[in-house]
């Protein structure tokens, strides 16, 4: 009995959890299809409402929406690849060939992220000024790439370390290059892991704003910056920016859900002996 009443309790907080969570976006999906007016009524709306497109309509065809996508595809595209690239090698040395260092260097990798990046907005911003890569896709590429690579670098080391060193050594005994040791072998054995980890760095890269706020204008403006336009002097257009916020979100919410089995198979990797 006494662990019946667990199990409901703990569905039951978990369902409470699951709607909190959920409810922000639950609501900015109805605002989407309100009116500016109805978007703002007090008290709110949650049914009873003028039912409406034209917030959608006004998005994709008054707006730089287009352009703004294919910006996000490619500067979160570009970083994640990118954040790959140098992450693989990086994981591969420290949990194949560690040294003493090695704790020591993951540490430090992961307490530049406790730094706020405001605080090295001017020191960047003057840098990218200077070299000319102020609202430019490789601009933004580099440093989402920056900001995402210890991340990437902790997930891999996870997920490398569960992977048997002696698969390894049997590939180099074979005559295997470090190249094919890591393509070949390493890879396809790790593959669940690399996935996931490019999924999370792609949608932290979609869903940056602050980079893409101060270092981006028109060229280079993702979606987060896109959003941010419909905030103007004349005040917030609640019901454009719900539907501004729906579009942007949907790629990755759509992605995210076809590939949970294989995120949720990655993240837990090498938890449970």
């Amino acid at each position: 009995m006494r662990s019946r009443s667990s199990s409901i309790l703990l569905t039951a907080l978990a369902w409470v959890a699951a709607i909190t969570i959920a409810f922000p976006l639950l609501w900015t999906l109805l605002t989407s299809f309100k009116p500016e007016l109805e978007a703002v009524a007090f008290p709110p709306r949650f049914v009873r409402f003028s039912w409406t497109l034209e917030n959608y309509r006004d998005v994709v065809t008054g707006g730089d929406y287009a352009d703004a996508l294919r910006n996000s595809i490619l500067v979160a595209g570009g970083s994640s690849a990118l954040v790959l690239l140098l992450g693989v090698p990086a994981a591969w040395a420290m949990a194949f060939a560690p040294t003493r260092h090695t704790r020591g260097l993951l540490l430090w990798m992961l307490s530049t992220k406790m730094l706020p990046p405001v605080g090295a907005l001017i020191p960047i911003f003057l840098f990218y000024r200077d070299w000319s890569l102020l609202d430019t896709h490789l601009g933004v590429i580099l440093l989402l790439a920056a900001g995402n690579l210890p991340i990437a670098v902790w997930m891999l080391y996870a997920n490398f370390k569960e992977v048997p060193a002696e698969i390894l050594e049997a590939a180099r005994m074979d005559g295997a290059s470090l190249l094919q040791e890591v393509l070949v072998v390493l890879a396809p054995m790790a593959l669940p892991g690399l996935a996931s980890t490019f999924f999370l760095i792609f949608t932290l890269a979609w869903n940056e704003s602050f980079w893409s706020l101060n270092v981006t204008s028109t060229d280079a403006a993702p979606l987060t910056a896109f959003i941010a336009a419909f905030s103007s002097p004349q005040g917030l257009f609640w019901a454009k920016l719900s539907a501004a916020s729906m579009l942007s979100i949907a790629p990755v919410v759509v992605i995210g859900w076809l590939c949970q089995r294989q995120l949720v198979r990655g993240l837990t990797f090498g938890a449970v002996k």
